[in-house]
């Protein structure tokens, strides 16, 4: 079993930067690729951005260049930054880890982006 605590979401004006992080625990072993995705009110959930073990990283087009993906394998902890946030940044990021032909996924953090 694993479990995915995230934490960092919240209030933010656009163009201001938040910082979310994601604890991936149990029964987990390397390789498995770690990432968020986002869910907007009535839209599908979409990828935001992913990093395998080995460090290659994936990224939605409209994040790119204001969004940075990190993880810290010695603690199974992947990190997202995001900067310059837009209003339609808004919605819950959910961790993910995909491990053994499975999906993971946290319960999800509320970002959003307000004047």
């Amino acid at each position: 079993q694993v479990q995915l605590v995230e934490s960092g979401g919240g209030l933010v004006q656009p163009g201001g930067s938040l910082r979310l992080s994601c604890v991936a625990s149990g029964s987990i072993f390397s390789p498995y690729s770690m990432g968020w995705y986002r869910q907007a009110p009535g839209k599908q959930r979409e990828l935001v951005a992913t990093k395998t073990s080995g460090g290659s990283s994936n990224y939605a087009d409209s994040v790119k260049g204001r969004f940075a993906i990190s993880r810290d394998n010695a603690k199974n902890t992947v990190y997202l930054q995001m900067n310059s946030l837009k209003f339609e940044d808004t919605a819950v990021y959910y961790c993910n880890v995909a491990w053994m032909g499975r999906n993971y996924w946290g319960q999800g953090t509320q970002v959003t982006v307000s004047s």
